[in-house]
């Protein structure tokens, strides 16, 4: 479903990411993982078309998506949940989901998604009409998600889900994420939280100062003495 091939990323003169190759089949879970800095948040927002490289391919369903900007890679079926949530903390919950259908005219559409998201996260409807921005990280978190979810991707772009969140949230979120990808949607989260992205993914990517260093299926990488000493403690 996603391929990438010999990405190269600058921001001014600096090289962020050094020609990186990764692919992601499709309803695979794959996890990129590596320290603060890495490059990791970088690789998702290039994807999505918000940043733009400097070479290399982007290949999505077998479309080259490299000059389209950020609203049609989303109609195409790439959701993107963003690094620190993002949310629109002056608007409801439910005003933050119906931002997420920006592009959906139906309103019965918008409505079956919105309550879709309820399903999955009981929470949010239990807080349907709550300013986002009261809201603790771990229900921004969910809503960030949900938000993702209303045009129905094929895809979802996850950066860093269990930053600043407590221990519990974390597993939450981690818990949709495996039942989202076990329900067919294809996913590419990038983690710092190696033990979480690794016990969810099937397959695994190590980044590491713009570099790919390790890729394996997550038993391999798991069992691999560099990313036991480094990531796993």
């Amino acid at each position: 479903m996603l391929e990438i091939k010999d990405l190269y990323v600058s921001y001014g003169m600096m090289e962020v990411l050094h020609g990186i190759s990764l692919t992601v089949e499709d309803h695979e879970l794959v996890s990129v993982i590596g320290p603060n800095g890495a490059g990791k948040s970088t690789l998702i927002k290039t994807i999505m078309g918000i940043v733009q490289p400097k070479q290399g391919s982007i290949l999505y369903d077998g479309v080259d998506i490299l000059k389209l900007p950020s609203y049609k890679r989303a109609a195409m079926g790439i959701g993107y949940v963003p690094e620190g949530r993002r949310v629109f903390g002056r608007m409801s919950v439910e005003e933050n989901l119906k931002m997420g259908a920006y592009s959906v005219a139906d309103k019965a559409k918008i409505r079956s998604g919105i309550e879709r998201v309820y399903s999955i996260f009981p929470r949010l409807g239990e807080r349907a009409n709550q300013l986002a921005g009261t809201m603790s990280g771990g229900e921004q978190q969910m809503l960030a998600i949900g938000r993702a979810l209303m045009l129905e991707p094929k895809m979802l772009l996850i950066d860093e889900v269990s930053m600043g969140l407590m221990p519990i949230m974390v597993n939450t979120c981690f818990q949709v994420i495996k039942e989202l990808n076990e329900n067919g949607i294809t996913i590419l989260v990038v983690e710092q939280n190696a033990n979480k992205a690794l016990k969810a993914a099937q397959r695994g990517y190590v980044l590491e100062t713009g570099d790919i260093v390790l890729s394996g299926t997550t038993e391999e990488l798991r069992s691999n003495d560099m990313v036991r000493n480094a990531y796993l403690g």
